[in-house]
């Protein structure tokens, strides 16, 4: 079932279930009533990441806190994507960006890596999550992708499942086209990782090459900056070898 696009979306940590009250952050609190100025009685849907969406109705509004009634169940929770995309942090309006598409184009977790040339090393995650969950209520996304602590590329490394297929970025790649590299792919379970601006080391590029869960693609004979690439790696692994295909 496709999102309905024309009723406001909530994200809430709240328990969803019929009949259900519940109350809207500050910040929701004050959109609803002094940007859209929604009165009593008015309908929004609500998600939490758990329980599905449900449609909800304003049952009171106060000085400081909007009361929600939750009424019926709009769209059964699915789980969440099955594509972990690590990413080397970047500067903050960079990264936000990168964050909002990543999940608007299907990853299910959110993996910050640090690596020799990263520009942020601890990035903030209550802003990720916040940008994560700003993506999800705008492109009618009910599984809010997983988000993880930093790690550091070499114990990434160490530390990965063998059963899951990690595709990077080489721009140093000796061709310009990735088909054939993610065509060769016979896993199910991916991942996907993006560096830094800079670029990844030539120590990491080799430790990368020679792990046999690894693959290396290009992305065309142009340079892309960080969060660009991001985009388009995305969407060239979810047309070939991604849920894009499978839906096919």
């Amino acid at each position: 079932m496709r999102a309905n696009y024309k009723m406001q979306r909530l994200f809430v940590p709240h328990a969803l279930a019929a009949d259900a009250e519940i109350e809207a952050d500050p910040q929701q609190s004050h959109y609803l009533t002094h940007v859209l100025r929604l009165a009593e009685g008015a309908r929004v849907l609500v998600f939490n990441g758990r329980d599905g969406e449900w449609s909800a109705a304003i049952s009171a509004r106060g000085k400081k806190a909007v009361r929600l009634a939750v009424l019926e169940l709009q769209r059964p929770q699915p789980p969440l994507p099955d594509l972990i995309y690590c990413f080397a942090p970047l500067k903050q309006g960079r990264l936000d960006y990168m964050v909002q598409k990543a999940v608007e184009m299907g990853a299910g977790v959110l993996q910050p890596v640090v690596t020799r040339h990263t520009q942020v090393a601890k990035p903030g995650l209550e802003r990720l999550r916040a940008n994560a969950v700003e993506a999800a209520e705008q492109c009618g996304i009910l599984a809010v992708p997983e988000l993880r602590e930093a790690q550091k590329l070499d114990r990434l490394l160490a530390g990965w499942k063998r059963d899951r297929r990690l595709v990077f970025c080489d721009e140093d790649a000796s061709t310009d086209n990735p088909l054939p590299g993610l065509l060769a792919i016979a896993e199910r379970k991916l991942a996907l990782l993006v560096g830094p601006e800079g670029g990844f080391s030539d120590d990491e590029r080799a430790m990368l090459r020679a792990l046999p869960f690894v693959t290396a693609i290009p992305l065309g004979p142009r340079i892309l900056r960080a969060d660009t690439a991001a985009v388009a790696a995305l969407a060239v692994m979810q047309a070939t070898i991604g849920d894009w295909s499978r839906h096919a």
